[in-house]
């Protein structure tokens, strides 16, 4: 395959690896992109490949689907699997046309497609268009990570939650599996478990911190954390699968809960999830007012407050049956 090249003068960003078999299609696309400022790592095989984007994290994967021992395709679908490398945009490259190739292609996540011999413009274009988009998930991702990291800088503040978005997250992941829920709503789950109280950074520490039972004036203020967490979060759209996480899982199906006083079926059933598992969290843990509760009893607990229209009792029996069947690292069963 012949390549023409062509100096780019404008600096380019990007990490771009590029997987071929053949060192004429390798050295051809490598030096079309060494010409357009892009950093370009290449590999022959997939293995190789699936090694060098583990090491050096590439922006973009530029890939040749007919290769020998791992294809193309194996390689595009083992990249989208995996949760460090799913966004990474990946481009499969083929002589193929046929339509059986394409469809196999976006079952194994490919974003996009280039066909052999390869023009310069289609490539470049291609190229900028999904490094654009990188750019802009890695800055959605980056704020979001700034988030999840101030969800334990709020259970910092003090030292018997400890452990505690951890654990909540193993558990409401567990629990959602078990429910059979979609894998976005588990995601969801992780990243409300951790962003749950982010909203008590709004929340004085004579409040947070108070040994005591709060007052009535006390009480209300630390009910706005509910709403400040919504509010914090609406600044990130990658977070409005969670804002519902944050806002209501004080809700109870008597609507007695805040902040909206949502009854029965108005109250989001993944509120519900870190609600239960909130709650089974504090009572097993060591509080200043008491030590944590054996397992038994907080499970009786559990089903005491349900049967008081807290939560419907089969989430409450969901979640004892699957903490029966699994043993979470640091947490008794």
């Amino acid at each position: 395959m012949a390549y023409g090249f062509k100096e780019v003068a404008v600096p380019q960003t990007g990490k771009v690896l590029v997987v071929d078999d053949y060192e004429p299609n390798l050295r051809g696309l490598g030096q079309l992109l060494k010409g357009a400022r892009y950093d370009v790592l290449t590999a022959t095989n997939g293995q190789d490949a699936l090694e060098l984007v583990a090491r050096e994290r590439p922006d973009l994967v530029l890939l040749d689907v007919m290769m020998p021992g791992i294809s193309g395709l194996d390689v595009c679908t083992a990249l989208k699997k995996h949760p460090d490398t799913c966004l990474t945009p990946v481009v499969l490259i083929s002589a193929a046309q046929e339509r059986e190739t394409v469809i196999a292609g976006l079952e194994a996540g490919a974003d996009d497609f280039l066909n052999k011999p390869v023009d310069p413009e289609e490539l470049y274009t291609r190229v900028r268009s999904l490094l654009r988009v990188k750019r802009l998930t890695d800055d959605l991702e980056s704020a979001e990570s700034l988030f999840l990291t101030l969800g334990r800088i709020i259970e910092a503040r003090d030292p018997y939650t400890e452990g505690h978005c951890e654990r909540l997250a193993e558990y409401s992941t567990a629990l959602g599996r078990r429910l059979e829920l979609e894998q976005a709503d588990i995601d969801a789950l992780y990243r409300g478990a951790f962003l749950h109280d982010v909203g008590k950074i709004g929340i004085p520490d004579r409040v947070m911190l108070k040994k005591g039972k709060l007052t009535r004036s006390e009480y209300e203020l630390m009910k706005r954390h509910a709403a400040i967490g919504d509010d914090l979060c609406a600044t990130v759209r990658s977070l409005d699968r969670v804002r519902p996480i944050v806002r209501h899982h004080h809700e109870r199906l008597d609507g007695r809960g805040y902040p909206d006083g949502l009854a029965g079926n108005e109250i989001p059933l993944l509120a519900q999830i870190v609600s239960v598992v909130d709650v089974f969290d504090a009572l097993t843990t060591d509080r200043p007012y008491r030590n944590a509760l054996p397992t038994i009893t907080a499970y009786k607990i559990l089903r005491d407050t349900a049967s008081g229209d807290w939560c419907p009792i089969g989430l409450v029996e969901s979640f004892i049956d699957m903490h029966r069947s699994h043993v979470f690292d640091g947490v008794a069963v």
